[in-house]
């Protein structure tokens, strides 16, 4: 199948590079640093067995995508819009769109601009780019597809690419699930610039983590969305389970690059507004990150 990836980061790099191993032809579109080294040496996939290969085709133009039958768009949420208006003429007629983003409108966003359905995915993968065109896989990997008459047969793709793929009933629960994760760990992951392993360790840590998501409970039951009740415990054990990463908002930190941070802590502030609901430690969370951001050297938004 001829797939194309619209924002070549970690996540479109990763699963651009498992399906191209499985035989689809992949079209990458990212940055200039990127392009230039995926077409010069190919797109390398890192991770604990070792390092491979891949042979696919990178441009910066989003022409390129033009014959793609399916697209993986991966491009940070605050840049929905931007890259979607770009897309939006270059799309074949039949091609199908998922968005593979952080957050919980995107697809609805994005379809509103590209005019078609855009399938919501849930990604559950810890990757960093470890260098241009060089992906690092830390674990994990799964999606999870919302409902779609074209999610059945593309779950099976993905499988077939070795991809832990599956059906999502209720999608919208289970991005915002992830959601709540997202703004319990990755503001604070970002003001600290620690892994999560080293947040939980501080006294104090794990009620504040608490006290986010509660918050995000209050919000999500006030907006008809039913979370995992175990969605407390949940959030916790990421402490464990990825103990040596830092959020990906602290890496964009890092790197003086805009963050997601309007669409996750800044995402339950606007909705708790909506509701008339307090959200004080999402609120200081977001407004930290913002001046963390705006003290930055250069945190200009690109594309894709």
């Amino acid at each position: 199948m001829q797939i194309a990836i619209m924002g070549a980061g970690a996540v479109g790099c990763y699963y651009g590079a498992l399906l191209a191993r499985a035989g689809h032809s992949i079209t990458l579109i990212g940055r200039s640093a990127h392009v230039e080294a995926i077409s010069r040496s190919g797109l390398i996939l890192e991770t604990t067995a070792g390092c491979e290969t891949f042979d696919v085709m990178a441009s910066q133009n989003v022409a390129a995508l033009k014959d793609a039958e399916l697209v993986l768009f991966c491009v940070k949420s605050s840049d929905t819009e931007t890259a979607g208006a770009l897309m939006a003429p270059m799309l074949a007629g039949s091609a199908v769109v998922l968005s593979l983003q952080n957050g919980v409108d995107n697809a609805e966003r994005l379809s509103a601009i590209v005019r078609r359905e855009v399938i919501p995915v849930v990604v559950y993968a810890a990757v960093t780019m470890a260098g241009p065109g060089h992906v690092r896989h830390h674990g994990r990997g799964e999606l999870a597809l919302g409902a779609s008459p074209m999610s059945e047969s593309l779950v099976p793709l993905f499988q077939q690419a070795n991809i832990g793929a599956s059906f999502a009933e209720d999608v919208t629960a289970m991005l915002w699930a992830k959601l709540v994760i997202n703004c319990a760990w990755n503001a604070v992951s970002a003001i600290t610039q620690q892994p999560y392993g080293a947040l939980m360790a501080v006294g104090g840590m794990r009620e504040v983590v608490t006290a986010v998501v509660r918050e995000c409970q209050r919000v999500a039951q006030a907006s008809a969305v039913t979370l995992p009740d175990d969605i407390e415990r949940a959030t916790l054990t990421i402490a464990d389970s990825m103990a040596g990463q830092r959020s990906s908002t602290a890496q964009d930190l890092a790197r003086a690059r805009p963050s997601e941070i309007e669409h996750l802590n800044g995402f339950i502030v606007r909705q708790a507004k909506v509701h008339g609901i307090e959200t004080p430690i999402n609120h200081t969370l977001l407004v930290l990150v913002r001046a963390l951001e705006q003290g930055a050297p250069s945190c200009g938004h690109s594309l894709p």
